[in-house]
C-alpha cells in the first residue's frame, strides 16, 4: 500500500479553492493590505476579484502583501501531525518572500511536541500559477501511489524546469515595488514600452521589451515555443495561462496560443487558465499575462 501524506502550500500557489480542495491540498494564505495597516487574508477575508477591482478603481494606491506567520503554519501542520500523516509543505521562492522561513520555524515548534513528525518544507524556487502547477504535480505523484521520499526526490528533480514567461500592463507597479531592478533597468522609462519577463529558478530576468500589448504577448509566446523546442516533447509538460484582472483577454490569449502551437505541429488540446493572486500582482499591477510551464512529475518519456 502506498504511503499516505498531505500536501500544503502557501497562498502564492494561486490554485482555485475548489481545485485545491478536490486535490486534497491545504493552502496557507498570504495577507494583503491597501493602507499598510489593515492586512486581510487573501481568499478568506478578501476575495481575489475584489482585490483586483480595488487595484483598478484606486489607481495610484499600491497594495502590499505579507507572508503567512509561523503560527499560521503551526495551525496548518498540527491536524496532520496529530494523525501521524507526513506533510510536504511547498513554499514560494525564498528570493521573493520569507514564507519558507515561517514554515521552517513552525516545523521546529511542532517537532518539539511531536519529535517523530515528518514535515518536509520545500523551496519551490517558483511562484504564482507556476507554483500551483508544481503543487499539482506533487498531488499527482502522491495520488499515483508514489511514496513520501520518492515524491520529494522527484519534485526536487523537476522544479528547475519551471518557467514563467509574462508581461504586464505598465511599468508603474514594477517601479514602485523596487524588487525588479533588472527589468526596470532594461525597459527604462521609455513611453509605452513594457517588459517581457522570465522567471527561472527563483529569479526574474528581462527577456525583451515591446511597445504595446500585442508585441509583448507575442514575445512571451515565442519564449514558450523556444522552450518547448528544446524540451522533451509537449506531453512531458504542464502549461497554464496566468492572468490578472481581465479574464476575456486571457481566453483570447489562450486560444491564440493553442492555434499557434498547433501550427507548429504540437498536438495540444487544452491549456488551463489560472488567475494570478495578490502575492505577485502587488508587484505587477492588475494586468499580468503569460505562461507557466514545468515538467510533469509523471510522463510517458520517463
Amino acid at each position: 500500500m502506498s504511503e499516505m501524506f498531505h500536501i500544503i502550500s502557501d497562498g502564492s500557489c494561486d490554485l482555485p479553492e475548489e481545485l485545491a480542495k478536490e486535490r486534497n491540498i491545504s493552502v496557507v494564505p498570504f495577507y494583503v493590505s491597501f493602507d499598510d495597516e489593515h492586512y486581510l487574508k487573501e481568499n478568506v477575508e478578501i476575495g481575489i476579484r475584489d482585490f483586483y477591482q480595488q487595484m483598478v478603481d484606486r489607481k495610484g494606491v499600491y497594495p502590499k502583501s505579507s507572508m503567512p506567520s509561523t503560527q499560521d503554519y503551526v495551525e496548518a501542520f498540527l491536524p496532520f501531525v496529530k494523525e501521524r500523516i507526513p506533510v510536504i509543505c511547498i513554499c514560494i521562492t525564498t528570493k521573493f518572500s520569507g514564507s519558507m522561513q515561517s514554515a521552517l520555524n513552525a516545523r521546529n515548534i511542532v517537532m518539539e511536541d511531536y519529535p517523530d513528525a515528518e514535515i518536509t518544507v520545500l523551496d519551490s524556487c517558483v511562484n504564482t500559477v507556476l507554483q500551483g502547477q508544481f503543487v499539482l504535480e506533487a498531488a499527482a505523484l502522491r495520488d499515483s501511489g508514489m511514496g513520501y521520499r520518492e515524491t520529494i526526490a522527484r519534485l526536487e528533480e523537476i522544479k528547475s524546469t519551471g518557467r514563467i514567461f509574462f508581461t504586464v500592463g505598465d511599468m508603474e507597479y514594477l517601479k514602485h515595488g523596487g524588487r525588479i531592478g533588472k527589468v526596470a533597468a532594461v525597459a527604462g522609462s521609455v513611453l509605452g514600452v513594457r517588459p517581457v519577463i522570465t522567471l527561472r529558478e527563483g529569479e526574474i530576468f528581462p527577456s525583451g521589451i515591446g511597445r504595446g500589448r500585442k508585441r509583448t504577448t507575442e514575445k512571451a509566446l515565442e519564449l514558450l515555443a523556444d522552450y518547448l523546442e528544446k524540451g522533451k516533447g509537449i506531453d512531458s509538460y504542464s502549461i497554464v495561462v496566468g492572468f490578472g484582472y481581465d479574464y476575456q483577454e486571457a481566453v483570447s490569449f489562450r486560444d491564440h496560443t493553442l492555434e499557434a502551437l498547433r501550427e507548429k505541429g504540437y498536438d495540444i488540446k487544452e491549456i488551463p487558465i489560472f488567475q494570478i493572486g495578490a502575492t505577485i500582482s502587488v508587484h505587477t499591477g492588475p494586468y499580468p499575462l503569460g505562461y507557466g510551464i514545468i515538467e510533469k512529475g509523471i510522463h510517458a518519456s520517463l
